[in-house]
This record gives structure tokens, sequence and C-alpha cells, in this order.
């Protein structure tokens, strides 16, 4: 489709910056696509910079999209925001459908689309956020501490829950409160992005299904060569 050239990811925070630059950037680069990223705006006080980072309101989110889709040049908005803490005003949160956690974050998303009104908004939410990623590169990340016995645990607790990104959202047990449990100087943005950079992108979708959904929509919006 060679209406499409520009792809700008709206990132939750530092972590996702530093994963698209490692991983995504080269991976939509290599499909032709022109890159550019953002991240979110929290407040905006009267005097000095922006603060930047994490999702407040669907009220900022959607002002904040909105104001990225007035850039004619962007041909695709996409997203890599957590659901986990996902705003509960947000379109689609109040009706989700019982059933599995791709369903409903789905189901959230669609909702998005709608709300938004806009055939360039791609949006994806982390299933439950993008630390859990991080469990996929359980080896890596084992390597890059040298600590073999962590990317074993890692694994087990991955394969116990049926896919890292099924691992639970609950505020004591989400993937980067366990990251923490387990190994108490972690950082999830010195740590996990170059963890996630050795593991590579076509590893990382084998075991994260709806974060592979959303690369396949973008490939089928590749630009032409």
């Amino acid at each position: 489709m060679s209406q499409y050239r520009r792809v700008h990811l709206l990132l939750e925070g530092q972590t996702e910056e530093r994963v698209v630059v490692g991983l995504f950037q080269p991976f939509l680069e290599s499909l032709g696509w022109s890159v550019t990223q953002s991240t979110l705006i929290t407040s905006r006080p009267r005097l000095g910079s922006a603060y930047r980072g994490g999702v407040s309101t669907w009220a900022k989110l959607r002002k904040e999209l909105n104001a990225l889709l007035r850039d004619r040049s962007i041909n695709v908005l996409t997203t890599i925001i957590d659901y986990y803490r996902f705003p509960r005003d947000a379109p689609g949160m109040a009706d989700r459908p019982d059933g599995p956690a791709q369903a409903r974050v789905q189901h959230v998303e669609s909702a998005m689309v709608r709300a938004i009104g806009d055939d360039r908004f791609v949006p994806h939410l982390s299933l439950h956020e993008s630390e859990a990623w991080v469990y996929a590169a359980a080896v890596p990340l084992g390597e890059l501490l040298g600590a073999p016995g962590l990317a074993k645990t890692l694994q087990r607790e991955a394969q116990s829950a049926g896919g890292p990104e099924l691992i639970n959202d609950g505020p004591d047990t989400a993937p980067s409160k366990r990251l923490c449990a387990h190994w108490p100087t972690y950082s999830k943005v010195l740590h996990g992005p170059p963890a996630l950079a050795e593991l590579g992108v076509a590893r990382l979708r084998e075991q994260c299904p709806h974060l592979d959904q959303w690369l396949v929509r973008l490939e089928g919006l590749t630009p032409a060569g």
C-alpha cells in the first residue's frame, strides 16, 4: 500500500523508547517505514518543560492522539502503552468481555479505534505490560546479569502462566513487580532493552501472540518498495 510511508509510535515512557530504538525501529525500517516516536505527556506546567511518561486519563491520551493525527505526514500512528493500569475511563474498558486476556485487550483497542475515528490509528496495548516481553528474553537477561538461575525462574513462571503476555496484572505480581522481587537491582530501563535487543523481534513475537498480531498489522501496511 504505497500511501503508507511514516509510522509514528506514541510511547508510555523511557523504557519503551529504548526498546523501540534497539528492537522495533530497525525492524520497521527494514520493512520500508520511516519511523518517528514521542513519549506521552503526563502534565504540562505553565513554566518549564512538559513532564513525560505514563498515562493517567483517557481524555489526556485522546488529546495527544488527536494532536498527532493532525500531522498529515504521519501515515500510521501506533502506540506502545501498557494494558496494565490502563485508564478505567478509556473506551472499551467498562464492557470488556469475559474470556482470554488477548480477547479483552483487543476489545479495548478496537474501541479506541472507533473513538478516535481515524483509519491511520493502529493502537497497541502491551499485554499486560512491556516488562512481560523481558520474560521472553529470560536467557539474554540472565547472561547480561550473570544470573542463569534468574533466567530459569523467569522461564518457569512464563511457562506456568501460559506465556509471557499472560503473567497476571496484580499490583504485586505484574511482570515488573516480579522482576524486581527476583532481582532487587533490576532496572527496567538499563537491563530490559538490551536483553530484548539480543533476543530479537522474531524470537520475541514467537512467545507473544498479541505483540505478533500488532506487527502483522504493520507488516500488512508496509510501504511499497
